[in-house]
């Protein structure tokens, strides 16, 4: 008798995100003539810069020619791609080790495949509300306990990111092993300052911690004071792996690639005490569960970094921002409670007159066909906030803005 992983009984049955598309097809059927505006949406709607389209054409001829196919790749990645964003990072000071580099088919990916790597007995903290994927990825490992009444987990350490703490997390108050940390914050939209960042990287030294940092939106900080990658703080390297995308970055949702970064200097520990490289459990990871990245997606990905891809991808992250901007100024002037939506493409809010999020959800569907995305489905402390994103186009922005200003808000 095959026996099932019940732990991914535990995990809900439809992705939070498959439910919103549930409610939203169920209003399309007795409305099929009315068009829907997206304002939730975490995808992008730009296609892919010119200089990554000719990167992909040109790779592909090479795939179709006896002398330049590429076979089997490097299981860390192509050099040239590496090369290009270890350059990339010695652009804001910071230098890493050619090995601690590897290329991923997204960060979704590698944030949940991290748990494969580590202990079972590691207490994991998240923070609530916060990207679902980290409490899901905590459940389906076997690392989560037990669901409680107040719909937790019992081995979870849930931080606060509240209006109290500006919708930054709060340090924990007791000691914690794994750390997930989104900066700038999905779905909220807060950024951490360089000072508050590196409380966490105390934090983690002093208890030998390890931060999985999120860093899919990095490129959306555009305020010369905020940092760019956790390890622009003084001793990151010692407890942070860092990932990063190319999905919002450079409209790569997809075609899917990533990359992560696993200093040599970060270390995990044996039940006896003993410290292991934790890139050379990664390593043997890798090379045993995927043989990589496509040398298409990565020739594309390369392409980024050439003078006029990185002008292309600018271009791109700045029309999402100034639709965050337009939303943010928006709600604002509305009266409502708003957070992001100046480093992050990410608009935060409370609802009016307190609302549930799903009730809010629905008005905005049926009144002003509006989606928007619910706040609890981030974690119980999203409740009564909803998500808005920048990712649509201008027009629909300002189209759905203008409905929203119509409502009887």
């Amino acid at each position: 008798m095959a026996l099932a992983n019940e732990n991914y009984i535990k995990t809900p049955e439809i992705y939070c995100f498959d439910e919103i598309e549930k409610r939203v097809n169920a209003y399309k059927i007795l409305h099929p003539n009315v068009k829907i505006l997206r304002l939730g949406m975490g995808d992008v709607t730009l296609p892919l810069p010119s200089e990554v389209v000719q990167a992909m054409h040109k790779a592909v001829d090479e795939m179709g020619n006896q002398d330049t196919f590429k076979g089997y790749g490097p299981h860390q990645g192509y050099d040239f791609l590496i090369d290009k964003i270890l350059k990339d990072y010695r652009s804001i000071g910071v230098v890493l080790d050619k090995e601690s580099l590897f290329i991923n088919d997204g960060a979704k990916s590698d944030i949940g495949n991290i748990g494969h790597i580590l202990g079972r007995d590691n207490i994991v903290a998240i923070a609530d509300p916060v990207y679902p994927v980290y409490e899901n990825a905590t459940i389906m490992s076997g690392r989560a306990g037990e669901l409680n009444e107040d719909q937790k987990w019992s081995n979870v350490v849930y931080l606060r990111c509240t209006a109290d703490t500006d919708f930054k997390p709060e340090l924990p108050t007791e000691k914690v092993d794994v750390i997930y940390l989104c900066n700038p914050n999905n779905p909220t939209g807060t950024v951490l300052t360089k000072t508050e960042l590196k409380r966490w990287v105390d934090y983690a030294i002093e208890h030998q911690s390890i931060i999985v940092y999120d860093a899919a939106y990095q490129a959306y900080v555009n305020e010369v004071d905020l940092p760019r990658s956790i390890y622009e703080i003084k001793g990151a390297k010692k407890v942070a792996i860092e990932i990063r995308t190319f999905s919002k970055t450079a409209g790569f949702t997809g075609l899917r690639c990533g990359y992560s970064v696993f200093p040599l200097e970060l270390m995990v520990y044996t039940k006896m005490g003993d410290e292991i490289p934790l890139i050379k459990l990664w390593d043997r990871r890798i090379s045993n569960y995927t043989n990589g990245v496509s040398y298409v997606v990565q020739r594309a990905a390369e392409a980024v970094y050439s003078r006029k891809g990185k002008a292309e991808s600018k271009e791109l992250v700045d029309y999402y921002l100034m639709n965050a901007s337009l939303i943010r100024t928006e709600l604002i002037s509305a009266g409502f409670e708003v957070y992001g939506g100046v480093n992050s493409p990410y608009v935060w809010f409370k609802t009016p007159d307190n609302q549930s999020s799903w009730k809010f959800f629905h008005q905005l569907l049926y009144e002003c066909q509006v989606i928007g995305t619910p706040g609890v489905v981030f974690g119980s402390s999203g409740e009564g906030y909803m998500r808005f994103a920048g990712f649509g186009s201008l027009e629909d922005t300002k189209l759905a803005l203008e409905r929203i200003r119509k409502g009887n808000f």
